[in-house]
């Protein structure tokens, strides 16, 4: 049977580069999220990674969030008032679909492996949402890559994050400890604290995620485990020596 390869990372560079890139296998950008670098910068990231190394990029806020999100603080332009309602919530609009352009040439640059869609809470599941939602995905352009799509709240029934996943093409993202992926034949997984983003995991905690990985994980699929926590590198690191996980060549990530 084929093995389910595993890539540990950080969601975002939580060392210098050059000892990231020897740390672990895979990061997930965030400055993406907040104001995509420049072409430049992406380009010094791709080059200076090794043979193998995996990057994974949130998309831009712009397409995801509303301007009444206080992650806009850090747009490096601001949005005029007469234009507040053109952006977030994959709204038909020209604002989203170039927010959207600018993800997809910084992803073709780094040559990413996948882009995620976090939705803010406020991201409700009314059907205007759920039908700009289904719309964007249907005519965005993927380049063979992996759509990551992390709905939040209760209001999301799992039967309606199936539907929506299925028809999208996109992978379920969640955080395990918080609840099931409903769909998708690769894990990515985004671990956001048991209790907050303070929250240090166990060894206990990185012996059930083992678990939880060993029983969902399909063979011959790659799996991406992004801690977001703030000590992210350290549980990271603790979870890629865990004596059960073994290890592996960075550019052929763990094997389950």
């Amino acid at each position: 049977m084929a093995e389910a390869p595993c890539f540990v990372g950080c969601c975002g560079w939580t060392e210098a580069q050059a000892r990231y890139v020897v740390d672990f296998e895979t990061i997930e950008l965030q400055t993406t999220f907040y104001q995509p670098p420049s072409d430049a910068v992406a380009k010094r990231w791709r080059s200076q990674a090794p043979p193998g190394f995996r990057f994974c990029l949130k998309a831009w806020q712009l397409i995801t969030h509303t301007p009444s999100s206080p992650t806009y603080r850090r747009l490096k332009s601001t949005i005029s008032a007469t234009e507040r309602d053109l952006y977030g919530s994959f709204r038909p609009t020209d604002q989203v679909w170039l927010a959207w352009e600018r993800t997809r040439e910084i992803a073709q640059i780094l040559q990413a492996d996948a882009v995620v869609f976090q939705c803010p809470k406020s991201f409700l599941p009314t059907r205007r949402n759920t039908g700009n939602l289904t719309k964007f995905f249907h005519q965005v352009e993927r380049d063979d890559r992996i759509f990551a799509w992390e709905p939040r709240g209760d209001d999301w029934r799992p039967q309606l994050i199936r539907d929506i996943c299925a028809e999208s093409n996109l992978i379920h993202c969640v955080d395990p400890f918080k609840s099931e992926p409903v769909f998708g034949d690769t894990l990515y997984w985004r671990l956001h604290g048991r209790t907050g983003y303070r929250y240090r995991y166990t060894d206990e905690d990185l012996m059930e995620l083992r678990a939880r990985l060993n029983a969902r994980a399909n063979p011959g699929k790659p799996n991406y485990i992004m801690f977001n926590n703030i000590y992210s590198r350290e549980d990271a690191q603790r979870f890629k020596r865990h004596a059960a996980l073994g290890t592996a060549p960075a550019q052929g990530g763990l094997q389950l």
